[in-house]
């Protein structure tokens, strides 16, 4: 899956290697990704990108690793130009403690043989756990300002203290509390807050704690969420399929949005594609009928776009395609 339109802070704890000049490299966006301090338990998964930047086809013939606490595959192994892919790398924790890097073989087989290396790096540990492991957001409506929590935990040392705290996200405004010291024990919750401008799309970011034990790599905690516009159209494409020329055909659509809104234009009309709107006042659903005149034979896939009074996202499109036969 695929990152969103995030802002994104250069990570002050990641050091990336230099790129190569091979036009394989030219191909990653990226090569590493340093997990820092992770409980043993969840599976840890990374995507680096692959954008075919070339003028011809590319092929990926293998992905291999180096270590078996780690997966890795291709989401696609032939590109054309412009066309893009993920290899998609996971890494058990379960199966290692302390510091471990894994390289991973991607090897080209067209336009020519090439090999670029990857690696990824986590640091297993037993003195802390992260419940539940992801700061998980799920679906959300754009424009809202939710939030989002863990209990990190740290065990074996009552001295442990976090000390800062930072998104890899602009969009992200982290914070820590302390719940508990006792025993053994000491307990933060850690929480996300998103803002309301957040990028519509399905994305992944990364959470990093420091704390004052020099010993302890950053910590990441992954943060999920997918946010969907202000504004929905069901159905998004209103297919008519084929319809005999000078007949008529109608359909419905339906427009919500996560508060009352008006609409205000419907743009991409014709004389023969009409839109009547129901109603002129503020409703959080609307109901738009489509009538199509069927003029002379050919294929008709028109864009139309709802325009409304809301101040973020206050425009969404759909389209009408249609089969004019004699």
């Amino acid at each position: 899956m695929l990152r969103y339109g995030l802002v994104v802070v250069a990570s002050l704890w990641v050091v990336e290697p230099a790129l190569s000049a091979t036009w394989a490299d030219a191909l990653f966006e990226e090569f590493s990704k340093d997990f820092g301090s992770v409980p043993r338990g969840p599976t840890l998964t990374h995507t680096f990108r692959v954008v075919n930047n070339t003028r011809g086809p590319v092929n990926i013939a293998s992905v291999r690793v180096s270590c078996g606490c780690v997966s890795a595959v291709a989401l696609k192994g032939h590109l054309e130009p412009g066309e893009s892919t993920h290899v998609v790398a996971r890494m058990d924790t379960t199966r290692f403690t302390g510091l471990k890097s894994v390289t991973i073989y991607v090897q080209f087989n067209q336009p020519a043989f090439e090999e670029v290396r990857l690696w990824v790096q986590a640091n297993g540990r037993n003195d802390f756990s992260v419940t539940p492991d992801t700061l998980a957001f799920g679906q959300l409506k754009r424009g809202g300002t939710p939030s989002a929590s863990v209990l990190l935990a740290f065990y074996g040392n009552t001295d442990t203290q976090i000390t800062e705290v930072k998104c890899e996200s602009n969009y992200i405004q982290p914070r820590v509390q302390e719940v508990r010291r006792q025993d053994s024990e000491v307990t933060y919750q850690v929480s996300a807050r998103l803002r309301s401008d957040a990028p519509v799309g399905k994305w992944y970011t990364d959470v990093w704690l420091k704390t004052n034990n020099p010993g302890m790599a950053p910590i990441r905690v992954p943060l999920t969420v997918e946010i969907e516009s202000a504004l929905s159209v069901n159905p998004e494409t209103v297919t008519l399929g084929s319809i005999k020329t000078r007949s008529e055909n109608e359909r419905r659509v339906i427009v919500r949005g996560v508060k009352p809104f008006k609409i205000s234009e419907v743009t991409g009309t014709s004389d023969q594609l009409l839109v009547r709107i129901d109603s002129p006042l503020a409703k959080p659903v609307h109901v738009l009928t489509i009538k199509f005149k069927a003029g002379d034979p050919g294929e008709v896939n028109r864009r139309l776009s709802v325009l409304t009074d809301l101040a973020d996202d206050s425009k969404i499109d759909f389209r009408v395609s249609a089969q004019v036969v004699p």
